[in-house]
């Protein structure tokens, strides 16, 4: 069984209503891939502050692979280098992520 907060009647209740909002997986729009998400991520951890139960806003729809790939660089303790949370450039060749250290 999932742990606090994804085991929730609200946390159930959130996640239907962002995939109902926004169906496809926001890192994959990015990169001009229409897929669709099947995950709702929070933008900021709640490891790292943010809160368990956010607004809409607060919260990515992501596919699967684009889940993986956030928690496992972005999320882990310490975050990465770059602070970007979804690796890959978009069609102008410019990363995705404006959080990209690239920007700066």
């Amino acid at each position: 069984m999932s742990a606090w907060p994804y085991n929730t009647k609200v946390w159930r209740k959130l996640r239907i209503a962002k995939l109902s909002r926004d169906p496809l997986c926001y890192a994959c729009l990015l990169r001009d891939r229409i897929v669709p998400a099947n995950t709702v991520d929070h933008r900021v951890p709640i490891s790292s502050g943010g809160p368990a139960f956010p607004n809409l806003d607060g919260l990515h729809s992501l596919c699967h692979a684009c889940h993986n790939e956030k928690t496992h660089t972005h999320d882990r303790q310490g975050g990465n280098a770059l602070g970007r949370r979804f690796k890959g450039c978009g069609v102008d060749g410019n990363p995705i992520d404006p959080n990209d250290g690239w920007w700066t």
